[in-house]
């Protein structure tokens, strides 16, 4: 005579996918959600002037932004403002060259130049895996602190967006930020989504049944 009984045992290989899954649905869920946050947190921002110079030396290369399904980069560059301290400010974006190797050419005003715009709390930002560094002039975030810390320029903790035209060939036709958030909340559901259903799969199929002779 025999009795059976279920114990839970899953191969090392199945605990591994279900972790990289879990952490990974987590991650992009988190991500999605931050977005629509954003999204909402922007509507209806006022413009504001500044007035001031550029520090060229210090631009950020902003990586993976399409525009219009073209690759290439959100210009970053602090800006002096006149009397008052400095602001980070994105510029716009300009197409990538034919190489990685070598950046595109920015053309920067010099001088004291006028800047309309809109007031950020921060930069929008992309999925960043945990730990990355930035590389030489291209980033895939930036925000006040870190910039401050790898570039030794003290800027304020808010950011500002431009809008005003300064014939520098960068493209200013920025996304609308308002509508979609419930979209991005839709996609976070879907993440938080996988990761559940790797843990489920997991209990699911790393239960095996014995059978004891007695």
């Amino acid at each position: 005579m025999t009795q059976t009984g279920l114990r839970f045992r899953p191969p090392w290989w199945g605990m591994l996918l279900a972790a990289a899954g879990c952490a990974a649905g987590i991650a992009l869920g988190d991500w999605q959600l931050r977005r629509a946050e954003e999204k909402r947190a922007t509507a209806g921002v006022p413009s504001l002037v500044l007035r001031g110079e550029f520090l060229p030396k210090y631009t950020v290369f902003l990586d993976n932004k399409l525009r219009r399904g073209r690759p290439g980069y959100e210009v970053v560059q602090p800006f002096r403002i006149a009397g008052d301290g400095t602001v980070l400010v994105n510029r716009g974006w300009i197409a990538a060259g034919p190489s990685r190797a070598q950046l595109p050419q920015i053309r920067t005003p010099a001088g004291e130049v006028r800047l309309e715009g809109v007031r950020r709390d921060h930069f929008a930002r992309a999925y960043e895996p945990s730990g990355a560094q930035p590389e030489g002039a291209v980033w895939l975030n930036v925000t006040p602190e870190r910039f401050s810390a790898v570039a030794g320029v003290g800027v304020e903790a808010w950011v500002f967006e431009q809008h005003s035209n300064l014939d520098d060939g960068l493209a200013r036709d920025w996304p609308s930020v308002e509508p979609g958030a419930e979209k991005n909340e839709a996609y976070a559901f879907q993440w938080y989504s996988l990761a559940a259903l790797s843990l489920v799969l997991l209990i699911v199929l790393g239960f095996k049944r014995d059978k004891n002779p007695s």
